[in-house]
């Protein structure tokens, strides 16, 4: 764990922004200067956590097609699950070894699997697990499977927009990092609180997310957090598509409605102006084990 509240006067209060989805409570977001992050705060307990996830709708946990955004994000899922498939091609070795944790619903673990991956998947939600073991998959488990599997045995570990959700991030990134090969790969994707679009939303950001995003990070983070475990930056994918989906669903926070024109509009924007600074909405980092 960060150990945050040891020193609370290092960190700076940046943005109040609310639990949209459940509670509508309020958090703030503090900056940790040292790893270049946001956090959330006050941070619930372990076992609170859970409480802020419901199934019925908390997306990734379910597979249903009720509205124009179930669609768009279903859309937007088929793509992005090839162009990640293509991604860690060049590092499947013969036996290939893959571990997807915070698999949901099991989509791109199965994906995985039909590409001649070994996967072992970890998903909290006993939902997403159900339905993601009811298609064929029986490989997704729950987190305590963590501790079981032995250690250097990953040929790649796989975290699409899971690591902002872990509460324990320094352990659980120690854990990863065992549990990888020599010279195996951690392939992480999550929001960029530096992109055009959260900085034109603020505190209505979509990937905010608070309290289920508990870290935010901007491309100065990744490498700063995986460096205490001896990883080191390979490369930086951008994820354009995130652009239209979260703006889609951030105008919905701000204003009630989709306002799909402007929200593409921005998503544009935001693509734009980051070809040139980098800053996209979401990004893939592929770290490398040095050791």
């Amino acid at each position: 764990m960060f150990h945050v509240e040891q020193d609370m006067k290092t960190y700076n209060p940046t943005i109040k922004v609310k639990d949209h989805s459940v509670t509508g409570e309020s958090f703030e977001l503090l900056y940790d200067a040292s790893r270049a992050l946001l956090y959330t705060h006050p941070k619930p307990s372990d076992s609170a956590l859970k409480d802020y996830y419901p199934t019925t709708n908390y997306i990734s946990h379910t597979n249903q097609r009720r509205s124009l955004f179930d669609f768009l994000y279903h859309a937007v899922r088929y793509v992005s699950t090839r162009r990640k498939l293509r991604l860690i091609k060049p590092f499947q070795p013969k036996q290939a070894t893959l571990l997807d944790v915070g698999a949901g619903t099991g989509y791109f673990s199965r994906a995985a699997q039909k590409k001649g991956w070994t996967v072992t998947g970890i998903e909290p939600n006993s939902s997403a697990r159900r339905l993601a073991n009811s298609k064929a998959i029986h490989s997704v488990f729950d987190t305590s499977k963590l501790h079981e599997l032995p250690k250097k045995s990953f040929d790649v570990i796989t975290l699409w927009h899971v690591l902002e959700h872990l509460p324990n991030l320094e352990e659980d990134i120690k854990l990863f990092h065992k549990l990888l090969k020599p010279n195996g790969r951690i392939v992480v994707a999550v929001p960029n609180f530096k992109s055009f679009d959260a900085i034109y939303f603020k505190a209505h950001w979509a990937a905010y997310d608070v309290p289920r995003h508990l870290w935010h990070f901007s491309q100065e983070s990744i490498p700063k957090v995986f460096a205490a475990v001896q990883m080191r930056l390979e490369s930086t994918r951008p994820l354009p598509m995130d652009a239209f989906y979260v703006s889609l669903l951030s105008n919905k926070l701000k204003t009630g409605s989709y306002r799909v024109l402007n929200s593409l509009w921005i998503g544009l924007r935001s693509n734009l102006k980051a070809v040139a600074s980098g800053e996209y909405s979401s990004l893939i980092y592929v770290l490398k084990n040095a050791n």
